[in-house]
């Protein structure tokens, strides 16, 4: 019987014109993923705009995109290999559109992070790897983009190599590859490049298939945010999707941050005869053998290893909003199905995301793109971990009504 095989979802990032769209458009081309009319349509757009085939428009397939030479959203698509499928989502790289990187780059299992041989580590380089490293990706590929450029010398590789590691090394990511590669010309893409032969390691596609798909978190403590109660005949169903670990008939529970106890009696899935047990990933809904009252919010987690309950927090967070955010102001807090009023109290240290020096202790405002090492005091206390041992409920986004504008993580509790 054949083993089925797995999937695995990757963002590319980095700084604007480094080649991410090309290097996509590549990947589609190298591996037959590429229609043969979406290569005549762009042949016929770079034809119309006096240009060689662009293999980043197989992304950038907005007009507005193609006139200004920017992606402007996260866009999400597939190829395959002969190991795998792939969804690949193509996150902005120009500093406006931030929001739309972290969006895609938080649904990522991996990243590969794009640099120009010629121009080196820029700003959004640096920036988009602190995100890689708020978001907890641990699976990175570095492609050194662009070597044509530099006529494929292994020096100048060597040279963006170094201090590519130097500044990984001071936000604790530890690249699994780091790959000279030309996106446009196809070299070291899918095939070795003859024009590289001193470099000795993997393609991208052979390093993305060494990658290992989530598993899943079965194995982590449960937590079960509650979407929504429904009334269906005589049964009262909390619905929801498991975040971590799992659940089953007959297990005792606690919901947080009422602490109420209570047995669960079903495990139900839509359109579904009732089932015995569900875990990590699966939205279900469940029955209790207690008639408690409770609404989107809870946190159904086992006694026994149960988060903190806290309403008064320190976090690290990355503030995406042009308009700067002045100490005491009220802002929304939410995680997972959490919702809370809050401010952030103190502002321990400000932080600039590119070089990561401390602009200001003690400050009493975070400006756009900055990072905040802050201490946030929450209307009611909500369900916390934290991030390095459950991710989804160790981070959390800020709103100002309807606008994100920032995320962060809790590094403890």
């Amino acid at each position: 019987m054949p083993q089925e095989k797995k999937h695995l979802k990757f963002v590319i990032t980095g700084h604007v014109d480094h080649g991410k769209s090309t290097l996509i458009g590549r990947l589609f081309y190298d591996t037959g993923c590429l229609p043969e009319d979406k290569v005549k349509e762009i042949k016929q757009v770079c034809d119309e705009l006096g240009r060689e085939m662009e293999f980043g428009f197989v992304m950038d397939h907005f007009q507005e995109e193609r006139e200004q030479g920017i992606t402007i959203d996260t866009t999400q698509t597939f190829f395959k290999t002969d190991k795998r499928d792939y969804q690949i989502i193509d996150a902005p790289g120009h500093k406006a559109f931030l929001k739309n990187m972290i969006t895609g780059a938080s649904q990522a299992e991996a990243a590969i992070l794009i640099v120009d041989a010629k121009e080196g580590i820029q700003e959004q380089t640096k920036r988009h790897a602190y995100i890689l490293n708020l978001l907890g990706i641990r699976q990175v590929i570095v492609a050194i983009n662009k070597m044509d450029l530099v006529d494929h010398k292994q020096e100048r590789f060597e040279e963006v190599n170094k201090e590519l590691e130097k500044f990984l090394s001071s936000i604790n990511i530890k690249p699994t590859y780091i790959i000279p590669i030309s996106a446009s010309k196809g070299d070291n893409i899918a095939k070795k490049s003859q024009k590289m032969s001193w470099y000795k390691g993997p393609t991208i596609l052979k390093a993305l298939d060494t990658f290992i798909p989530s598993k899943g978190k079965i194995n982590e403590p449960l937590r079960f945010p509650v979407q929504d109660v429904y009334k269906i005949g005589d049964k009262r169903i909390i619905a929801g999707r498991i975040e971590s670990g799992a659940l089953k008939t007959g297990d005792k529970i606690v919901l947080l941050p009422s602490g109420n106890e209570t047995t669960i009696s079903s495990v139900e899935e839509f359109n579904n005869p009732s089932k015995t047990e569900a875990s990590a990933g699966e939205s279900i809904g469940i029955t209790l053998e207690d008639d408690h009252f409770f609404d989107r919010g809870e946190v159904i987690c086992k006694k026994e290893e149960a988060p903190k309950v806290l309403d008064t927090i320190k976090a690290n967070v990355f503030w995406m909003s042009p308009k700067s955010y002045k100490k005491g102001d009220k802002i929304l807090f939410r995680s997972i199905t959490q919702e809370s009023e809050a401010v952030i109290e103190s502002i321990n240290k400000r932080i600039n995301s590119s070089s990561l020096e401390t602009i200001e202790e003690d400050g009493n405002e975070i400006k756009n793109t900055e990072v905040g090492e802050v201490t946030i005091k929450l209307d009611k206390p909500l369900v916390v971990d934290e991030f390095n041992r459950i991710q989804e409920t160790g981070r959390f986004v800020l709103a100002d009504q309807y606008d994100t504008v920032a995320g962060g993580i809790i590094p403890l509790v």
